[in-house]
């Protein structure tokens, strides 16, 4: 302890970086408590805003450092850019998000409630980070709670951000207890959390309706550096043709642009489509329902998509992605940056337009299934837009771009949250992993090896209902957090 007192700078880079490991593929839940505890109480002891403002920067480095490292996989190693840049942007995206945490500690400083505000800040501050600039609500900590902690069963009542709050007040309890102030309130207000997050568990928000479904998720594991290799398109078409007839399901679902071709709504009726048309037969055929991604067109509009094929192959249904990945599907302030592209970087399909934010599910296999796209499913309250119709989730990716990270598999977890958030079933196709079904509990049911050309067998209960995080979304949490700031405000004044 006295070593961790006297180096504040070095413990704070050490308990950034430890607190990834609460995150997947590790799911140690109680390393982010911890480290928000160990970072709290350097604030704690800070002498000033400014030098809790530079813990909190240096806690932030090595958290997203640690966390997000495979950015520069994505740039260098699968998007051709020189490593130098590659490392230039991957640090200054770290640096960037550092600066939520630093801020979170100057002005937590500058209140006498140092602890309660601490705990509110940090919350707001993954609020903002969720959507400014388009959004990157990556590392989240609530997100570290999923699906082991008792935590996590605040999601379907407060969503990700009540999850957040539970966390930070938990570790704002500990530091007040280990300085002896207000021990037996902290004591009770700790237990509180904990037992009621154990509690709330028990609760059923949603329930079954119809039957469950057989389903096959298909795992094709095209290498990226293929993936758009006009040589490589029909081979790739062929074998998700292959595997769809030897899957035995009543749904069907392929990753995320799984055909890689673009198929011209202007032009051709999506099911005579001749990249379509096959797999429309087999649906016919074989009494199939099957759920493929792909690009297509309209007019100058370029959508990345998912085309839903019901068994009786008659009309096509289609989604098009509608958070895009800025600088991976759009490219903000073309007259910037478009020269990145253009001399540093081999990022096909870089420029789509967007879909409509408000999509009806798609009808398929006798189910309503919510179709979401690769990183839509890191932003609940934009998933919850087609609840409570909806009656499963689907999310289609491809997180071939990150090598052999640990992207794939925090990107999972995401996808737990948004089960729990829902009380939805989640089925997550992918190109390379990680392939999974989830429950409507949060927890992985079957999964197959990442980098592997695999099906996945298994069953899909449909749900109808609603959690109080889909019929209210993430206001209730951030009003009672704004509230909150402004009463203790008013407290100080008066």
């Amino acid at each position: 302890m006295s070593w961790f007192k006297s180096h504040p700078q070095l413990s704070s880079l050490i308990l950034g970086a430890l607190c990834v490991f609460g995150f997947a593929p590790f799911y140690v839940f109680i390393l982010p408590i911890i480290s928000l505890t160990g970072l709290f109480y350097l604030w704690e002891r800070a002498n000033t805003p400014k030098q809790a403002a530079k813990l909190g920067l240096i806690f932030g480095l090595g958290y997203f450092i640690a966390g997000i490292y495979w950015i520069y996989i994505s740039l260098h190693d699968v998007g051709g850019m020189p490593f130098w840049m590659a490392g230039i942007a991957t640090f200054c995206l770290c640096a960037f998000l550092a600066l939520f945490p630093a801020i979170v500690g100057y002005f937590a400083k500058r209140s006498h409630q140092l602890l309660i505000v601490t705990a509110i800040l940090w919350v707001l501050s993954e609020w903002v980070r969720n959507w400014i600039f388009t959004g990157f609500p990556w590392l989240t900590v609530a997100y570290s709670q999923v699906p082991f902690s008792p935590l996590a069963s605040y999601a379907p009542l407060l969503g990700t951000f009540g999850v957040s709050l539970a966390v930070t007040a938990t570790a704002s309890l500990l530091v007040s207890i280990a300085q002896q102030k207000n021990r037996r309130f902290s004591i009770c207000g700790l237990l509180a959390i904990w037992i009621i997050g154990g509690l709330m568990s028990l609760l059923q928000w949603t329930t079954p309706i119809g039957n469950p479904l057989k389903v096959a998720l298909l795992q094709g594991n095209t290498p990226q550096e293929l993936k758009w290799d006009e040589a490589t398109t029909i081979q790739t078409i062929n074998q998700y043709l292959g595997m769809v007839k030897q899957a035995d399901a009543d749904l069907i679902i392929l990753p995320e642009t799984a055909l890689p071709v673009v198929i011209d709504l202007s032009k051709n009726d999506l099911m005579q489509s001749r990249f379509i048309a096959p797999f429309a037969r087999i649906a016919s055929q074989d009494h199939k329902a099957i759920l493929l991604g792909t690009i297509t067109q309209k007019n100058d509009a370029y959508f990345n998509s998912m085309v839903g094929i019901n068994q009786d192959a008659a009309t096509g249904q289609l989604y098009h992605k509608s958070h895009l990945v800025p600088f991976g599907e759009f490219i903000p302030l073309k007259g910037v940056f478009g020269w990145v592209y253009r001399d540093w970087l081999n990022m096909p399909m870089s420029d789509l337009s967007r879909g409509d934010s408000k999509q009806v599910p798609m009808l398929l296999a006798g189910q309503k299934i919510a179709v979401n796209i690769c990183y839509e499913d890191v932003f609940g309250e934009e998933v919850i837009s087609q609840l409570p119709e909806a009656t499963i989730l689907v999310n289609a990716s491809n997180d071939a771009w990150y090598g052999r990270s640990a992207a794939a598999n925090q990107h999972l977890q995401f996808s737990q949250m948004r089960a729990l958030e829902t009380g939805r079933m989640v089925l997550r196709s992918t190109n390379t992993g990680a392939t999974a079904i989830i429950s409507k509990e949060g927890d992985v049911l079957a999964t197959v090896p990442q980098f592997s050309t695999i099906i996945l067998k298994g069953l899909a209960q449909g749900y109808a209902g609603k959690t109080p995080f889909i019929r209210y979304g993430n206001w209730p949490i951030i009003s009672l957090l704004f509230i909150t700031l402004i009463l203790l405000w008013g407290r100080k004044k008066k």
